[in-house]
């Protein structure tokens, strides 16, 4: 086992390389990048109007921009070539794109994120600020869409066939076919104060006066507000782990040892969950991990969007949209480590609960 963890530790290292490698390259060729978004600033608010949001663009406005640029910059005309220059250094763009990327590298392999190009804080503050909002979502949808899969997946099993099965594999299957993100529409429309009623908040994960509220009511206002969001996500993620438990608790209730199990006089509630029960949930409970992470990164980009949660999935595509790069990339550097990671921890778990895996024996 130990010779497996290495090389999957190991192949971590290409893998992430690979992973931040295409992506800046991508970046390279997309337009509007963060001196684009100073210079369409500066252009719509007239010249040397100061700029708004954060330390990346904080010393635009000490520069003159009379004069003609002659820039290779979209709408860059009438910008002093000098000023050009200068927020091209300010955001490292006065160096080679290899020169960057390894300067990146060499960072982000010692956790050095550095700062913000348009928020007046580093990085790691900020995902660390905006992390406690879709931990929280994950862990929810994680724990709701568990307890809804396990206790369905074991009654499809012992109803293999019968009516229940097929509406309830039906219901799961348009689940999972339905997009979160349009589910989550729907419910805004139906009962956040569309065309509808007015049951839920809009927006938020808590109320203005959160502070003010007592222990139960702050717990009460909390669960109000995550509630359609919730409703979005559980709809689609228990799917997968029904049909899972479904899967496993019929190929255990077909073996041999339930059969003998029977054959002593047992009651059938004593052989599912005295015996079958244990085995069956080792490899749904393996795959708690690699849930969580799903959950996490995954189901709540467009969700938190939709209804304004204030967590990484926001951060992320706000700072695509302003081309904030170190938070683009530092987000996508610590997800896909993450992600790495879990998943080696996901074949430990395996292992751990069934000995008979041995991933030695197999190619990584």
């Amino acid at each position: 086992m130990g010779a497996y963890i290495l090389r999957r530790i190991l192949l971590m290292i290409p893998t992430l390389f690979g992973i931040m490698a295409v992506s800046f390259a991508v970046i390279q060729f997309a337009p509007g990048g963060p001196v684009e978004q100073i210079i369409a600033r500066l252009t719509n608010q007239g010249g040397s109007d100061r700029l708004g949001g954060g330390g990346g663009d904080a010393g635009a406005s000490n520069f003159d921009v009379a004069g003609d640029a002659g820039s290779r910059y979209r709408g860059a005309q009438g910008l002093d070539p000098e000023f050009i220059a200068k927020l091209e250094k300010q955001f490292g763009f006065d160096k080679p794109p290899l020169e960057r990327f390894g300067m990146m590298l060499w960072n982000y392999i010692r956790f050095d994120f550095g700062d913000s190009y348009f928020r007046d804080i580093s990085v790691i503050d900020l995902i660390l600020e905006k992390m406690p909002v879709s931990i929280s979502i994950g862990l929810w949808i994680t724990l709701l869409s568990y307890l809804i899969s396990i206790p369905l997946g074991i009654r499809k099993a012992v109803k293999d066939g019968s009516a229940f099965d097929v509406w309830t594999s039906g219901v799961v299957i348009v689940g999972y076919a339905i997009p979160g993100f349009l589910f989550g529409i729907l419910l805004m429309v139906l009962f956040a104060g569309g065309s509808f009623y007015d049951l839920f908040p809009l927006r938020g994960i808590t109320s203005d006066n959160w502070d003010q509220l007592s222990w139960p009511a702050k717990i009460v206002d909390y669960l109000w507000h995550m509630t359609l969001p919730l409703t979005a996500l559980v709809l689609s993620a228990f799917a997968t782990t029904t049909l899972l438990t479904k899967n496993s608790f019929l190929e255990e209730i077909r073996k041999q040892y339930v059969v003998t199990a029977r054959a002593k006089g047992l009651s059938e509630r004593r052989v599912l969950y005295g015996h079958v029960f244990r085995n069956a949930m080792l490899i749904v409970v393996a795959g708690f991990p690699g849930a969580f992470i799903s959950a996490f990164f995954t189901g709540s980009l467009l969700i938190e969007n939709i209804f304004s949660l204030d967590g990484l999935g926001l951060l992320g595509f706000r700072s695509v949209v302003e081309r904030d790069y170190p938070v683009v990339f530092a987000n996508l550097y610590i997800f896909s480590l993450l992600g790495l990671i879990v998943g080696l921890l996901s074949d430990l778990i395996y292992t751990w609960v069934d000995p008979r895996i041995d991933f030695e024996r197999r190619d990584v």
